[in-house]
């Protein structure tokens, strides 16, 4: 059966999960479905996750959301080059994915972010607005 990614709010904290010495996640506010099996994200270019993953694009990215949304997306990162307010766009094509919910639990609410710095809030609105903007004119499969 082919991998197709459900939709999330956006803003939604995923957390991305590279390999390396040892397996490192770090939270992310940016991940955007780009289609039906990829996901955009930013990462700032100093990131160690970024150097992670280009030495090993390997990834697991967990999204839990109130909207019945709570999955482990499973595949290979690759940086594009595409412009963003800050940072890189990083696209995460889905090889499987792992669908966490049950008949007996329901997920009500995922974390929520809130950023205390009005720089750092509009920064990443920017941000979000750019990848939604790139996910809305890409052709990925």
């Amino acid at each position: 059966m082919p991998v197709v990614l459900p939709e999330w709010p956006p803003g939604t904290v995923a957390i991305l999960a590279t390999s390396g010495e040892a397996p490192h996640a770090i939270p992310v506010s940016t991940a955007t479905r780009s289609g039906p099996r990829t996901v955009l994200l930013a990462l700032a270019s100093g990131r160690r996750s970024l150097e992670r993953l280009r030495a090993d694009p390997a990834v697991a990215l967990a999204i839990l959301s109130g909207e019945d949304v709570a999955l482990t997306i499973h595949g290979s990162a690759r940086v594009l080059d595409e412009p963003l307010p800050e940072g890189v766009v990083v696209a995460i094509d889905a090889t499987h994915v792992q669908d966490h919910r049950r008949p007996e639990f329901a997920i009500e609410a995922g974390v929520q972010w809130r950023w205390t710095d009005a720089e750092a809030e509009e920064r990443d609105a920017r941000v979000r607005s750019a990848l939604e903007e790139l996910a809305a004119r890409s052709n990925f499969a």
